[in-house]
């Protein structure tokens, strides 16, 4: 009997292990399936990302190529882009309001509206051609425009940079705010000088526009600032404090020892 019990011991112990095995088997086998079911939906995720990202990158270099004739200004516009949606989208969860942001947005785009139709049809150009002309300068036609755009800006914006410096800071700032002047108005001058044509203006009137839409809701933010208050009053559970502290203290008034003795 008991060498019979003993094989019926290490029988059962041989079935029991054997199970074991197979299920670690078994087991293994799963496991090595959750791997490569992970692996390939790691990629699917991966692939699903760069995706994602390659869309808007290409459109932005695409419209770039097709609307203003080069990547530059796709990949120019794209970052502006997403810069001003990234702080509009701040400004909206501090409480700063849509409407401000909708309100900047269509301003820059007519600042924008305007220097694009200014730079497309050369008008700036011509303006300073045509003064040139007026004036009856013995300068090259070529270089006319440059000129005369340079130095005319560059004495405006100087005489007005030595009237603010006197102005504001006395006579000792008056001398670098006219060569500060100077020196602003002679790279606008010369850079309004250039013809830049219909695509070229009309990518700058964009870059204005985009650019300016961040400035404008800078200065909103510093003309009406941020309610800190409502801000406060949106994340912090005032109604559930003061039911709380409302049902302690009527709880309190209806024990023994919270009674008024």
């Amino acid at each position: 009997m008991r060498s019979q019990v003993g094989r019926t011991r290490e029988a059962a112990k041989a079935l029991v292990g054997a199970h074991v095995d197979l299920a670690k088997a078994e087991l293994g086998e799963i496991g090595d399936e959750i791997k490569q079911v992970a692996a390939l939906v790691g990629i699917a995720i991966a692939a699903a990302i760069v995706a994602s990202l390659l869309i808007p990158i290409g459109l932005s270099l695409f419209l770039g190529e097709a609307l203003f004739g080069s990547l530059g200004w796709g990949v120019m516009h794209g970052p502006l882009v997403l810069v001003g949606i990234a702080i509009a989208a701040v400004l909206v969860a501090l409480g700063v309001g849509a409407g401000n942001v909708a309100r900047d947005l269509v301003l820059a785009a007519i600042v924008g509206a305007i220097v694009g139709v200014v730079f497309a049809l050369d008008l700036t150009n011509i303006g300073w051609t045509r003064l040139g002309e007026t004036l009856n300068l013995q300068i090259e036609p070529a270089l006319r425009p440059l000129v005369v755009g340079a130095a005319t800006l560059a004495i405006v914006l100087g005489v007005l940079g030595l009237v603010l410096g006197a102005w504001r800071a006395g006579y000792q700032a008056a001398f670098g705010g006219l060569v500060v002047g100077a020196i602003v108005g002679a790279l606008l001058g010369a850079f309004t000088a250039i013809a830049f044509g219909p695509r070229v203006g009309a990518a700058l009137g964009v870059t204005i526009g985009l650019v300016m839409w961040p400035v404008f809701m800078g200065l909103t933010v510093g003309r009406q600032g941020i309610d800190g208050e409502a801000l406060k009053a949106r994340f912090y559970p005032s109604q559930t404090i003061d039911t709380t502290k409302e049902t302690i203290e009527w709880v309190r008034s209806r024990t023994p020892l919270g009674r008024e003795s």
